[in-house]
């Protein structure tokens, strides 16, 4: 799972804080933990020793929080039903995300909920700004989101059962290995696919198999809307009739093509790809200004002061060893896989 940036990058760790945060106040509630001042904080807890975890593996140069405007929505709007269904959250677990900042921020770390968006517009953008200034970037999350950044020099560290050291580190080798998916199409992916965590349907009768084969061997929905529109989907069926000869399949071309061209399917292909699609987020991250928030290292009376409230001896001091030390100065890994 560990891994090294490319020589002469700097690299960017990038936290989807609202996923780790319900995360760990599932996985931690019965510790039942309290900060000093009496209130709920093992999803605060279990966030932050998670991201030291990561810290002390990656040794980045920088790290920026995602958080979600709990307040507005501009996905919402575009359409109510947006994660319409989930089960109302429990109010110590809305109490540490209304917190999460402030703990973060008195760190001397860099958070930022933008205005009307998620968390994963703040990744998105991460990804973005590390390529721009020439930076490696690691997203931390549970949530599949963020696979559609992808790319050569971003990789996303999906948290799963075991932790950080058990959660695999994607890159685009090892994303199509497990969905047959290239990453610059992932997006594309998902906006046929659906999210029902989101409350979105996807394109009837297009689920996680048969989309795969659709965009494999046609490269883009750019190429297959084409297709459709100037050649009655001709290529397409052909396309995909051969693929099927080639692996002994029956053929679905004549199929996909009728599910393609129903009423309304573009229509949720575009829709859902305007609601996945991340928004430009300023991550206010100066790093040729020493002391910036989210630069590393950290002050360490500072460090101990705000992770010392939490109450937790052990992390206090594993905060001081990996929050206050030089980037780079503990990294053992091998190679930025």
């Amino acid at each position: 799972m560990t891994a090294t940036p490319a020589q002469g990058r700097k690299l960017l760790l990038a936290v989807d804080a609202p996923s780790l945060l319900h995360r760990n106040h599932h996985a931690r509630a019965e510790s039942a933990l309290l900060d000093q001042g009496g209130r709920p904080a093992w999803a605060l807890h279990g966030m932050l020793r998670q991201i030291l975890e990561a810290i002390d593996q990656f040794a980045p140069d920088a790290v920026v929080f995602g958080l979600d405007d709990r307040r507005d929505s501009v996905r919402e709007r575009m359409y109510p039903a947006y994660k319409a269904g989930r089960a109302a959250k429990d109010a110590t677990l809305v109490d540490q995300l209304e917190r999460a900042a402030a703990l973060l921020d008195a760190l001397g770390l860099q958070t930022v909920t933008p205005a009307g968006l998620e968390a994963d517009d703040v990744s998105a953008s991460a990804a973005v700004w590390a390529e721009t200034h020439g930076w490696e970037c690691v997203i931390i999350t549970s949530d599949r989101d963020s696979f559609a950044h992808i790319s050569e020099h971003t990789r996303v560290l999906r948290l799963i059962n075991g932790g950080i050291n058990a959660s695999p580190l994607l890159n685009p080798a090892r994303l199509f290995a497990l969905y047959g998916i290239a990453a610059e199409h992932y997006l594309e992916y998902a906006a046929l696919r659906g999210d029902a965590s989101d409350n979105l349907p996807g394109v009837p009768g297009i689920g996680e198999k048969t989309a795969p084969v659709l965009l494999s061997q046609m490269g883009s929905m750019r190429s297959v809307w084409a297709d459709i529109e100037h050649c009655d989907g001709a290529n397409l069926v052909a396309a995909l009739d051969s693929y099927c000869e080639e692996t002994g399949q029956r053929r679905i071309g004549a199929g996909l093509l009728k599910r393609l061209t129903a009423p309304g399917a573009r229509e949720r292909f575009d829709f859902n790809l305007a609601i996945m699609s991340g928004r430009p987020v300023d991550l206010g991250l100066t790093p040729d200004v020493p002391g910036t928030p989210g630069l590393l290292p950290l002050d360490p009376d500072r460090v101990s002061r705000v992770v010392g409230y939490l109450g937790v001896p052990a992390t206090t001091q594993l905060a001081l060893r990996v929050l206050t030390e030089p980037p780079g100065s503990r990294l053992a890994a091998p190679t930025w896989g």
